[in-house]
């Protein structure tokens, strides 16, 4: 027997339409590039959006095209997200952090059709423009007045271009599992490759997203995504935020400090998100001028790196903002867990919740996960035995675009039993709670044990002298590799390796303690703000340990 039940798409186009008819009058606020606060509701969106789709058309686009973005988080880039994918084309967020060569072949294995970019990527788009030949065309995201001197080819004003289409556009019904987004990894080892995502993985995930044990959002929330649309969606929130009506706030191109928390407090945000490094310089900027405050914000979504402790207690205790520690990929839409308080957790003394927040977290309906052995032998949930961390799920990758490191006839990227291998080492334990001990490629393998960098990480980012810290493991004579500390100091202040080492006494295992420390004045990042280790080993390649 089949079921009676309606086959009604999931699409994303009925995100926004949905957005229009039952929160037409919710506000997207921006911090323009041009400067200026821009104000706009769902319904001015939705109709823009309409708009752009018309003229994508106009240009030429047809279902299945690859549409690129070098865009900032503006209500303009939301709106071409939406014209894009209500078109039945591809919207492929590109990374303005990367390199130029890694842009260019980027955009070339794409087949990138033409390119949308904000007024401060025009310098790059005129570097990259001679080598990238499928890119015919190049829409700048700004008015006449402050359309810049270019010598884009083609290079058209995007208020211009919308001014001229009006809102009387269908969207196209494609099926749902049709390619509706392009994002490509930061390609650590090798070339980076695209994650395709369909409109059905983005609506699912979004609700996903959506339910109470993760971003839990409501049509009363001000919604401010610091993380960055080209970083895998945004987290989902320019889904996930008109799926419910709540209020959307883009930060643009300036994430210090200051200009965060004026954006919080103006926009009376409830909850937002982004990876450590802009919370520990909000957190800086506050400590700075104690007349500071965060008045409404409830929530605090941290990811991409591991929370350090610090940060969470310095927002909970000092300011009573819950922080929610969550973990995810780019394959996975990005969002795989979040680590909310289970049922009694909160009746535990203050020591042993942090035990259990500063976990990834728990995963939601759509998620599953494994740890397994070097062989593949699924290993205990006990929240000690470390293990490979495997997913699968209906917002999980099954393969990279055009078959990029895949194998077998469907270039799968998955094992016998449908699982990804994420590349991270973890633990599971019986509450369902998962964390991160190191990605595989970074773990120290010290005499024949495991040693988590992370864990050694974050307790050293906790001294209130340490602005940043990483951890390597470098070969040693004697027990394979060995922990090697690296601190950033904060400016001003000295602190010394016996200092530190004293620090992490009775915090981490003896046998984990570092060998030694060093100080720089700065450690290398990938192009999403995660620590670059991979450089680090380079550039430590010839450290000799003092005492080998």
């Amino acid at each position: 027997m089949q079921g009676l039940m309606q086959d009604w798409p999931l699409l994303v186009s009925t995100v926004i339409d949905h957005a229009r008819v039952n929160h037409p009058e919710r506000e997207v606020v921006t911090r323009t590039c041009e400067g200026p606060i821009h104000r706009c509701t769902y319904a001015d969106l939705h109709g823009r959006a309409k708009r752009c789709a018309k003229a994508l058309r106009r240009l030429g686009v047809r279902e299945g095209d690859v549409v690129a973005t070098l865009a900032w988080n503006t209500h303009r880039h939301m709106e071409i997200w939406y014209g894009i994918m209500g078109l039945g084309a591809v919207c492929h967020t590109l990374n303005p952090r990367l390199f130029l060569e890694q842009l260019s072949y980027i955009a070339n294995h794409a087949e990138d059709k033409c390119l949308f970019l904000d007024l401060t990527f025009v310098k790059l788009a005129e570097a990259m423009q001679a080598h990238c030949p499928t890119i015919k065309g190049y829409v700048i995201m700004t008015d006449r007045a402050h359309m810049p001197e270019t010598t884009l080819a083609n290079a058209i004003c995007y208020e211009e271009l919308l001014s001229a289409e009006d809102e009387s556009f269908d969207w196209v019904v494609v099926d749902e599992r049709s390619a509706a987004g392009l994002c490509y990894t930061s390609g650590t080892t090798g070339n980076p490759k695209g994650v395709v995502y369909s409109h059905r993985s983005n609506v699912l995930h979004a609700l996903a997203v959506n339910t109470a044990d993760m971003l839990g959002l409501r049509s009363v929330d001000s919604v401010m995504p610091i993380v960055p649309m080209f970083h895998a969606n945004a987290w989902a929130t320019v889904f996930s935020a008109p799926m419910v009506g709540a209020k959307l706030v883009m930060p643009g191109a300036k994430l210090d400090g200051a200009s965060v928390h004026e954006l919080l407090e103006a926009e009376a945000v409830t909850c937002t998100a982004a990876v450590p490094t802009v919370w520990l310089g909000l957190l800086q900027f506050l400590e700075s001028d104690k007349t500071k405050r965060l008045d409404t914000l409830e929530r605090v979504v941290v990811g991409g790196a591991a929370c350090p402790r610090v940060v969470m207690e310095k927002f909970e205790d000092n300011y009573g903002v819950l922080v929610m520690h969550g973990w995810g990929m780019t394959e996975m839409s990005p969002m795989g867990t979040a680590s909310r308080l289970k049922h009694g957790m909160d009746k535990l003394p203050r020591e042993q919740q942090l035990g259990w927040k500063l976990k990834q977290g728990r995963a939601p309906y759509t998620v599953e996960m494994k740890i397994t052995d070097d062989a593949g032998k699924e290993l205990p949930r006990d929240g000690k035995t470390f293990g490979h961390l495997l997913v699968r799920g209906a917002a999980i990758a099954k393969g990279y675009y055009k078959g990029e490191g895949g194998h077998g006839p469907d270039a799968t990227i998955l094992d016998e039993n449908g699982f990804f291998d994420t590349g991270d080492v973890a633990t599971l334990d019986a509450e369902g709670f998962m964390q991160i001990t190191d990605r595989a490629k970074d773990v120290i393998k010290s005499g024949g044990e495991w040693i988590s960098s992370i864990e050694i990480e974050n307790i050293a980012v906790g001294h209130p002298s340490v602005a940043e810290a990483a951890v390597i493991g470098l070969p040693h004579p004697k027990w394979d590799e060995r922990p090697l500390l690296i601190v950033v100091k904060k400016k001003g202040v000295e602190v010394s390796k016996d200092e530190l080492l004293a620090y992490l006494t009775g915090k981490i295992a003896k046998w984990w303690m570092p060998d030694d420390v060093v100080f720089v004045q700065e450690i290398p990042h990938t192009a999403t703000g995660k620590i670059q280790k991979r450089d680090l080993r380079e550039q430590f390649v010839a450290y000799a340990w003092p005492a080998a």
